[in-house]
């Protein structure tokens, strides 16, 4: 009861961490002063009211704060106080603070007031492991994880079942549920070395880089259009493929940022890094006749460093823009030198010749071949030059059989060459042109010349670049970045674990994943999220091995079923004592039809592809006007990852399951539930193709029976068989619909007909197969089957 208590208490200030008998400055007291008084009592020292300043220890002491002294500290006085004219926050501020906040102040100050450094701008220190004397954890993370469920009294959720567990496991390591096989195997010997295997089967798969991509392409905002005005077509898909084939080959995280941020700056720079340079491009542009080229050079840098700031610190650099930060150390001067490490980046080039074409230029552009592609015209280039150059010399020298072979094999590698060489593909990438000068724009006024010329530096407040007399650039930057002995690799470290983390739970151990600042939520386990940190860093920032570690835990093994007390006592899963459950994202909903109806198409990379949309949905898409033409055949069923991203009207399947336009970074999609999530589940074109098709599959399939059919059906959707009451539900429907479709043989024909003809339609009367997809089109609309639990 105690527990239950504090924890009410807790829910009512707003913290949403930990509980100990000891006031932590950083976890307890900083998020009530960042949100009732850092605004006009913190870093922003232009708007700073009476001078006061209660993000600094010392300021704060000097002037409102006697540690110890209730009576003589101001900070005290003025927040019991009644009168209007003293009472603090302001009566007409919109802010007030709980007496359970007054009560916490007030023993914070009572304690002495100490302060910490802020937690995220200090390196992650080496923690010592708790030894719990239990048998629970099979990995330090659940010492520590199973130590703060101690504290709270509270306990693990049980092990998850098998089914439950691979389905988990696939979703969340390649974003498509298991095969029948996988899962036929695993049940057959469910160990601890079965499910390792797994592990490392899903991480070896192309899938991985395809699932990981999506996220990483909501961080840095890539779409397939400008943005702004028109919205037209861009080139730069070559850049999603990179981004897949790095998470597939396990690049070091800290290369992965420098090849991005500056890899036309590498030595030696080749064709990879240039692609991967295209990252600088990849901000919302306007190709409007009329533009300021000045403005818009201006937008575009603060486009760049909101994105920058977002994605490697996890920090609201953006809100600098036109003055300090209001509840972080970041000054209007810190955002405009981080921008003038991108004054050098070509962007000009569009104001000239970008049009309303489609695609419209964006220079400098180049035509390129995919990672696996440029390996394989290597071979054959090498394989071509050896025939060419000992063209005399088969085994049997007088045999005509060898020397056709020979022309056989040459010709073949020919064509190969070619076809490849025709493959190419156009993509924006960054060329560095003499720097811009940058200025500081006085409340971002891109017409106030008034302000400062300033060079590349990082933020004062997280230390300095040595680079001589020379121009700090961008490569400098990514290097401090992922330095975490002179730069904020420790913090950088933190931001992406903490993401993977998330991905795997559901949660992140700081719920805030884009802003690890004043008005960002504490990690709840700060030990555990430092450990990771290190660990990251020191095991050569491999993503691959982290997501192994991970979910080789007890913690990530656990149900997502708990003890109603439980529940209650946590509700939003703070101390991972369950995991968690959540519908699948858009991608992986729409992968998860395919799969299971058996037209999903594995190729990796490629062009983006065109899925069905509702007509006239581009009625309003102008400069120019656009009549939308989707794919045909195998196009309509790839991955969701290659999905043509229009911001402005992005597709509305992945719009209706809560995909993002991509005009910013998104580090967590919203998890909407809404009656036109079902709809579109229903109604898709796309999403009815692939109940046709799974339908046409289970006819395909021999069965003895209907009752084995439908039995088969929930097997190849969900991964295991229904139970004695989803049979029976399953039984009545499809005898319904089979009696609808004898009687409206004309609607079964319509929508047999309405199929794509990649779809085989003739294993069966129209009446029948219509009757089994609507038994298809009931499974995938399930509750279990779009959901991650």
């Amino acid at each position: 009861m105690r527990f239950l208590l504090i924890f009410a208490i807790s829910w009512v200030i707003g913290l949403d961490y930990g509980f100990t008998d000891e006031i932590s400055f950083n976890r307890d007291v900083r998020p009530i002063l960042s949100d009732k008084c850092f605004f006009c009592h913190g870093p922003d020292a232009k708007h700073r009211e009476a001078d006061l300043r209660l993000d600094v220890e010392k300021d704060a002491k000097e002037s409102a704060i006697r540690p110890g002294d209730l009576e003589l500290s101001e900070l005290i006085l003025r927040i019991i106080s009644t009168d209007p004219d003293s009472q603090m926050p302001p009566p007409d501020s919109g802010k007030s603070l709980t007496a359970e906040q007054i009560d916490l102040l007030q023993n914070w100050v009572r304690e002495g007031a100490p302060y910490q450094a802020y937690w995220a701008y200090s390196k992650p220190l080496p923690q010592r492991v708790p030894d719990t004397q239990s048998e629970w954890p099979r990995d330090p993370i659940d010492h520590f994880v199973l130590t703060a469920q101690r504290k709270q009294a509270m306990e693990p959720a049980k092990d998850a079942d098998p089914v439950t567990l691979i389905r988990r496991l696939a979703f969340d390591l390649t974003g498509l549920p298991p095969s029948e096989q996988q899962v036929a195997t695993y049940l057959a010997d469910p160990s601890r070395q079965t499910f390792g295997r797994l592990v490392d089967e899903f991480l070896d798969s192309p899938a991985f880089g395809e699932r990981m991509a999506t996220y990483w392409l909501d961080l840095v905002r890539y779409a397939d259009t400008v943005g702004y005005h028109g919205d037209q077509d861009h080139n730069i898909s070559p850049y999603r493929d990179y981004v897949i084939d790095c998470f597939n080959r396990d690049i070091p995280f800290d290369e992965f940022s420098r090849q991005q941020l500056a890899g036309d700056l590498l030595p030696g720079a080749d064709e990879n890094d240039l692609v991967a340079s295209g990252y600088n491009r990849l901000l919302q542009t306007s190709h409007e006749g009329g533009v300021q080229p000045k403005e818009y050079l201006a937008m575009y840098a603060a486009d760049r460093i909101r994105n920058l700031s977002a994605v490697w610190f996890g920090a609201t650099v953006g809100c600098a823009q036109c003055h300090d930060h209001k509840y972080d150390p970041y000054t209007i001067q810190d955002f405009y030198s981080l921008a003038a490490f991108f004054a050098d980046v070509d962007e000009d080039q569009h104001f000239k010749v970008g049009s309303n074409a489609l695609p419209t230029r964006r220079p400098p552009e180049m035509a390129v071949l995919t990672q696996w592609q440029r390996d394989r015209l290597r071979t054959i280039n090498k394989q071509l030059s050896e025939l060419r150059s000992d063209p005399a010399k088969p085994k049997n020298a007088g045999s005509n059989e060898s020397t056709k072979t020979q022309a056989a094999t040459l010709a073949r590698l020919e064509q190969e060459q070619a076809q490849l060489q025709a493959a190419k593909r156009t993509t924006m990438i960054t060329q560095s042109t003499e720097p811009r000068e940058m200025r500081v724009l006085p409340r971002g006024d891109w017409l106030d010349e008034s302000g400062a010329i300033v060079k590349p530096s990082v933020p004062s407040f997280l230390g300095t670049l040595k680079t001589g007399d020379r121009r700090a650039n961008r490569l400098d930057l990514a290097h401090w970045l992922v330095d975490d002995q002179q730069g904020v690799g420790g913090l950088t470290a933190r931001v992406m674990v903490n993401r993977l983390w998330f991905l795997l739970f559901g949660r992140g151990i700081s719920s805030s994943l884009a802003d690890f600042g004043g008005q960002g939520e504490p990690p709840t386990h700060p030990e555990l999220l430092d450990h990771l940190a290190i660990d990251f860093v020191q095991d050569n920032w491999s993503i691959k091995r982290m997501m192994r570690r991970l979910v080789l835990t007890r913690t990530y093994q656990q149900s997502s079923q708990s003890a109603p007390e439980m529940i209650s006592a946590d509700p939003n899963n703070l101390w991972f004592a369950r995991q968690s459950r959540y519908r699948l994202s858009a991608e992986m909903v729409r992968d998860q039809a395919l799969t299971a109806s058996g037209l999903f198409i594995a190729d990796v990379g490629g062009p983006s592809v065109r899925p069905h949309q509702p007509a006239g949905y581009y009625r309003h898409l102008n400069f120019p006007r656009r009549v939308y033409s989707p794919d045909r055949g195998s196009g309509q069923y790839r991955r969701g990852v290659y999905v043509h991203w229009q911001r402005q009207f992005l597709h509305p399947m992945l719009k209706a399951m809560d995909a993002p336009s991509r005009e910013e970074c998104t580090a967590q999609r919203p998890r909407s539930n809404t009656p036109l999530e079902a709809l579109v589940l229903l109604n898709d074109p796309s999403l009815v193709d692939t109940s046709i098709a799974l339908a046409s599959r289970l006819l395909k399939r021999p069965a003895t029976s209907t009752s084995e059919r439908l039995r088969e059906s929930f097997q190849i959707v969900l991964s295991r068989p229904p139970d004695e009451t989803e049979m029976s539900v399953l039984t009545d429907f499809f005898t319904k619909e089979l009696e609808h479709y004898r009687n409206a043989p004309q609607a079964a024909k319509t929508l047999i007909e309405s199929a794509d003809d990649f779809v085989d339609t003739e294993v069966a009367s129209p009446v029948e197969l219509a009757s089994w997809t609507g038994v298809a089109r009931l499974l995938l609309n399930a509750h279990e089957t779009v959901t991650r639990q």
